[in-house]
């Protein structure tokens, strides 16, 4: 999920009252349910696709769930260490405990990737164990609805902490609310995703219910069928409408591309991390690489491999 959604999951943890746990409570809340996103770094040395092959991975995974809320609560005990040496530490912050410290950073780093699994896009839970990509096809990345229900969660909990009153149910109507959004949400994906794979042919080999922007309620499907061909459809609420309208046209064979990943860290990367992998053809009569999940031929750099010595070989007109 978006780094938004990250914050205010930690902000309402804290005002459901883990935040009077110990000083600092908070701050190790909130950033550490950020923290796991430390792999973004990774732009400032990998190129085009490999960042893919990176990112949802090692930070992701047990280890650094267990270290980096370590080395968190070690910089903010510090941080309490050193205003308390300059005489600027705040009175009316609670005495800071290492080991609670410590529990509210763990906390906050492991409902990072539980947020992060819920979209199609995926996350290596058990790296570096084994770099199995696992998916939730629950939310989009970016869910205005659920940003909603957090603000007002974290908005209605403070405003009754500033007036003196009870302030941890609102945090924890909150919590329960969101679990049961993405209960229903992940129930709708199955849905769609096993009634759709039954209506009519071409029957799919394999499909994917990818939840899509502001409309929680719909989904657009993607699946693979027996001639190799990825095709979308989209849930309108009530039935998919006009089914396969917005197939992926001239799609080209999937190539053979053994030897490429051995010798082409773009396409090793990508086809790393790709989910549902198909070729289309360019201009020239090339290759490119594109994931059904991220179809945009504007994000080539991002989300496509060019394969210019690989020519197209057409797959069949739907």
């Amino acid at each position: 999920m978006d780094n938004l959604t990250h914050s205010l999951v930690g902000a309402v943890l804290g005002q459901a009252g883990l935040k009077r746990t110990t000083g600092l409570a908070m701050p190790a809340l909130i950033i550490g349910a950020n923290l796991p996103d430390v792999d973004a770094a990774c732009f400032f040395w990998l190129e085009g696709t490999e960042h893919l092959a990176f990112r949802r991975g090692i930070t992701h995974g047990p280890p650094a769930l267990v270290l980096l809320p370590l080395v968190l609560a070690g910089l903010l005990w510090g941080w309490d260490r050193w205003q308390t040496k300059r005489g600027t530490r705040p009175e009316t912050r609670l005495p800071v405990r290492f080991g609670w410290l410590y529990a509210m950073a763990f906390i906050g780093c492991l409902s990072h990737p539980f947020f992060d699994w819920l979209n199609v896009y995926g996350i290596r839970l058990l790296e570096p164990f084994s770099s199995q990509w696992f998916y939730g096809d629950t939310l989009f990345i970016i869910d205005v609805w659920l940003w909603a229900l957090l603000i007002a969660s974290v908005w209605w909990s403070r405003r009754r902490e500033r007036l003196g009153v009870a302030y941890r149910w609102p945090a924890i109507l909150g919590i329960v609310a969101t679990l049961g959004y993405i209960g229903a949400n992940a129930l709708l994906s199955w849905s769609v995703q096993r009634v759709g794979g039954e209506m009519q042919e071409p029957y799919p080999i394999k499909v994917i219910a990818a939840p899509v922007p502001f409309a929680f309620w719909d989904r657009e499907r993607i699946a693979l069928v027996e001639d190799g061909r990825w095709i979308s459809s989209h849930w309108d609420g009530a039935d998919f409408g006009h089914r396969y309208a917005n197939s992926k046209n001239a799609q080209c064979k999937l190539p053979d591309l053994t030897a490429a990943r051995r010798t082409n860290s773009q396409v090793d990367a990508f086809l790393f991390w790709s989910r549902a992998p198909f070729a289309t053809r360019a201009a020239d009569g090339s290759v490119i690489l594109y994931d059904a999940r991220f179809y945009d031929p504007r994000a080539r750099d991002r989300f496509s491999v060019a394969l210019p010595d690989v020519k197209c070989e057409e797959l069949p007109s739907p």
